[in-house]
């Protein structure tokens, strides 16, 4: 696990190989060119998708496809960097790959999309390489600056599409599989059933159980589940 900027961690098992692409093909191909620097036409991608769709998972593990490489990445959360002011986007002229999550939430704070706007022709002037991610495209996003929100919407953008049920099960029990566990399907179908249907959410709740079952010495069962649930 790397250090970033801002004290933010990469999450270990963020990777491509542990992303469940399902339909999405074609961004996760586009996001790992660009990652790998293997794509040469494409060196910029905004993500967008509902909360839980992977737009998180995908930056991280293109900061990670690059470490590998011998690249250096920075992973920025910016609505957590908000109250930190637009300093935060200081000195990362240098990055070899430049990631910036939820972006929308620099929309109507001037010195922030001032930095942003900053970013995006330097790294255009260099051919740099950056992923941006939020929940809307940036024709839906409210830039008050113009020119930032005409030129981020000219970028390529790819639709996070969210898993269907069957896909959920197959990223629970690769999740359980990756922490050392078995997931039957029956106990995945409970959590699906009963916690909210985002894959974040779901996830979370897993990472919880686990913990909880090796505190207790205890199998992940339908029973288990819902005494932890329920504390």
């Amino acid at each position: 696990m790397r250090q970033l900027a801002l004290g933010v961690r990469l999450r270990e098992r963020a990777t491509f190989d542990t992303f469940v692409v399902a339909d999405n093909a074609q961004a996760v191909s586009q996001v790992r060119g660009i990652a790998e620097f293997t794509s040469i036409n494409v060196r910029v991608a905004w993500l967008c998708g509902a909360s839980g769709s992977g737009k998180t998972h995908l930056l991280h593990a293109a900061c990670a496809a690059a470490a590998a490489k011998g690249q250096r990445a920075a992973y920025i959360p910016l609505e957590e960097c908000i109250a930190l002011g637009a300093g935060v986007l200081d000195g990362i002229a240098d990055i070899d790959l430049l990631c910036i999550d939820s972006v929308a939430a620099a929309a109507g704070l001037a010195e922030f999309e001032l930095a942003l706007f900053g970013i995006f022709r330097d790294r255009e002037e260099r051919a740099a390489r950056w992923l941006l991610a939020a929940r809307a495209p940036p024709s839906l996003v409210s830039f008050a600056l113009r020119d930032l929100g005409s030129r981020l919407a000219a970028l390529p953008i790819f639709q996070l599409r969210e898993l269907d049920d069957e896909q959920q099960l197959q990223a629970l029990q690769q999740r359980a599989s990756l922490r050392g566990f078995e997931l039957p399907r029956e106990t995945a179908l409970y959590l699906q059933r009963h916690l909210p249907r985002d894959m974040h959410s779901m996830m979370n709740v897993l990472d919880r159980l686990d913990d909880a079952a090796l505190e207790a010495q205890r199998r992940i069962t339908v029973p288990f589940i819902r005494e932890v649930l329920e504390r």
